[in-house]
């Protein structure tokens, strides 16, 4: 989610500046736009060849039709279960109660608000990962305060505030299937050794470069390596030892900035008119004038241990600080740690990191400091279909302190700042990023950019509504590793209506219609998993009206075709999916439902916008509609999707 306006005001060329430099641009531009899906906006080199190697799983269910009813709808043959809703506990907690009068200790115990990304992660016996038992990991990345008190935002408080503090960050819950037959359900282990609930008041470490720099001390950690909270909690990865990536993302909203903010500061959007959360009202931390550092401490990818319930969570400075949507975590060939992440706001960036030292599975001790210690890349995809990685290194591409970079913990700190200066690519909100779990192709997907001015290759469409998914080989046609310096890309899909009246908007879908791609994931066998966010203020009007609610689709990265999965009820997004490791169960989560136009809900109708999940599940009762997790499965046991 974000709707933040633009912060990156730098002059970083866009492609359309870039085709100009280019014998014959005008050619390459318009061979750019007259490619479709699945085909290479200019030569993906090596591609036809190696897909002929990899196996096709396909798709195997009949698309479902776009909605607008108040329910999530399945194809044919599947069954929906809800497992894990806003303010249910955790573990042997206090019961949820429908009119929000849940206190700020309760919370701490409660399911947060929100859903996002998550992770399961299998119990392990003799060798084999358990799809029966297992512990799930869920992201929780907001709060609407006027659902999460019975009078939303009237008379704010320090109990308010704490409130809405502990209703934000992760969930780790510990899940078994268990009956036979028509009654087998997942159900929430309670009690559970496993079960936590992570919020924004959580101590955590600070590691990597950044760890102790000036900046990032405060009169409350003189130190600089200890701060308390996660928050804004959006994507995530996980790491090859299964330890859990959280990532803060829309950090800036929480803090009340100065009247006239810092030039660092205004780049990461902190203003003296968008503390929302009030927060500052009661927390000192928050409030810019009274603790300037603590801003700093936020934004970035922080690793929880799902195993470990008194592990304290490590946020990675090297990892850098933007807008965190999410962490896809890869190996390269010699066994690198290879991360990718978007900044997810318009005109920023994608990045990648690249551990220093190699990961050993056999060799527990090898994880030491893989997430510490490497370098830390920005991406310039340039107009031939090929691009860069360009290092954000202390005394790499210019970034010195004659520049302006002190040393690396501040390339770190101003992450943003240090990309507009090496000439990274300006794209349309970077979200997700998938890895082909066979080719190692990467995807990612660009939510749309209705302020973009001027069309230019990896962004094709001006005042682009409805947004895209790029794709790329690492290494170009030759090595194909993950920690390679070059790579070659192309535009996978434009999304778009096929009926609409402008035919710069009808995109190139090869199957059902979609608009702001969001979540991404591959399933073990290959199938592109795509996830709507089309806000509230659009949904179901003007340039979105035929799409109807926000959905769930999969797609055949060989063919270029894509079905419709799944619809969710009225104002939701679809945001995060898992699966076990039999593919056999499927969870997604369904956040916000009822969003109105402004993204927050009015106290005195709290189910104006959504009645969900009580107006789908009968053994609710309704009072506030609720972010929740389903789990998804084939009603004859087979694998979801195929």
């Amino acid at each position: 989610m974000n709707d933040d306006p633009i912060s990156n005001d730098s002059d970083n060329p866009c492609f359309e500046q870039l085709l100009a430099v280019l014998p014959g641009h005008g050619r390459r531009r318009r061979r750019l736009l007259q490619f479709g899906l699945g085909s290479a906006a200019l030569p993906f080199f090596g591609w036809p060849a190696l897909a002929a190697t990899l196996a096709r799983p396909g798709i195997g269910f009949s698309p479902v039709a776009a909605s607008t009813e108040d329910a999530v709808r399945v194809p044919e043959g599947y069954a929906l279960q809800l497992l894990f809703a806003w303010g249910d506990p955790v573990s042997a907690g206090p019961a949820f109660r429908g009119d929000a009068e849940n206190s700020a200790a309760e919370q701490a115990e409660q399911a947060g608000m929100h859903h996002d990304g998550m992770h399961f992660f299998p119990f392990v016996s003799q060798g084999q990962a358990s799809s029966t038992h297992g512990v799930l990991c869920v992201n929780h990345e907001y709060t609407d305060e006027n659902l999460l008190h019975p009078d939303g935002r009237a008379d704010w408080s320090p109990a308010k505030t704490l409130k809405s503090q502990n209703a934000h960050g992760v969930s780790v819950i510990e899940l078994e299937l268990k009956g036979s037959g028509a009654d087998r359900r997942w159900q929430v282990v309670r009690p559970s050794a496993y079960a936590r609930r992570i919020t924004a008041r959580t101590p955590m470490k600070i590691d990597g470069p950044a760890a102790g720099a000036g900046p990032m001390r405060t009169a409350d950690d003189p130190d600089g390596k200890l701060v308390l909270g996660t928050l804004a909690n959006c994507a995530m990865g996980v790491t090859p030892w299964g330890s859990y990536l959280t990532c803060e993302e829309n950090f800036n909203g929480y803090f009340k900035g100065l009247p006239t903010p810092t030039a660092a500061q205004k780049r990461y959007g902190i203003s003296g008119e968008r503390a929302g959360y009030r927060w500052h009202e009661h927390d000192r931390r928050f409030d810019v004038a009274s603790e300037p550092n603590e801003v700093n401490r936020f934004g970035w990818v922080v690793e929880i241990d799902p195993w470990n319930p008194i592990a304290a969570p490590v946020k990675h400075t090297a990892l850098g600080r933007f807008k965190h949507e999410g962490a896809m975590v890869t190996l390269a060939g010699d066994g690198r740690v290879v991360v990718y992440m978007g900044d997810d706001e318009p005109f920023e960036y994608i990045y990648k990191y690249v551990s220093r030292d190699r990961y050993d599975a056999g060799n527990p001790a090898s994880r030491a400091g893989l997430l510490e210690v490497g370098t830390l890349h920005v991406a310039r995809f340039a107009a031939d279909g090929r691009g860069q990685w360009l290092a954000l290194e202390h005394g790499q591409n210019g970034l010195t302190e004659a520049n302006g970079f002190v040393d690396q913990a501040d390339i770190l700190i101003r992450t943003r700042q240090a990309a507009d200066f090496v000439g990274a690519t300006t794209m349309d909100r970077p979200e997700w990023i998938a890895v082909h779990p066979q080719s190692g192709e990467v995807y990612c997907t660009l939510t749309n950019n209705r302020q973009r001015l001027a069309a230019d290759a990896a962004n094709p469409r001006a005042e682009n509504a409805f947004g895209h998914i790029i794709r790329w080989r690492e290494g170009g046609e030759a090595s194909g590793d993950a920690a390679a310096g070059r790579f070659a890309w192309d535009v996978f899909v434009l999304c778009g209506d096929p009926q609409h009246a402008d035919p710069a908007r009808r995109g190139n879908i090869r199957g059902d219609a979609f608009s702001s791609p969001d979540g991404l994931w591959f399933d073990r066998d290959g199938r592109l998993w795509i996830q709507t966010d089309a806000s509230g203020s659009v949904l179901g009007r003007g340039d979105h009206e035929r799409f109807g609610n926000n959905q769930m689709l999969v797609a055949d990265v060989f063919s270029g075709e894509i079905r419709r999965f799944l619809t969710g009820p009225k104002g939701c997004e679809i945001a995060g999916l898992t699966a076990t490791p039999d593919g056999r169960n499927l969870f997604i989560n369904v956040q916000h439902p009822g969003e109105v136009a402004g993204g927050r809900a009015n106290a005195a109708q709290a189910l104006a916008g959504s009645g969900w999940p009580a107006s789908q599940f009968a053994e609710l009762t309704g009072g506030r509609p609720r972010s929740a997790t389903v789990v998804i499965r084939r009603q004859d046991g087979g694998v979801v999707g195929a």
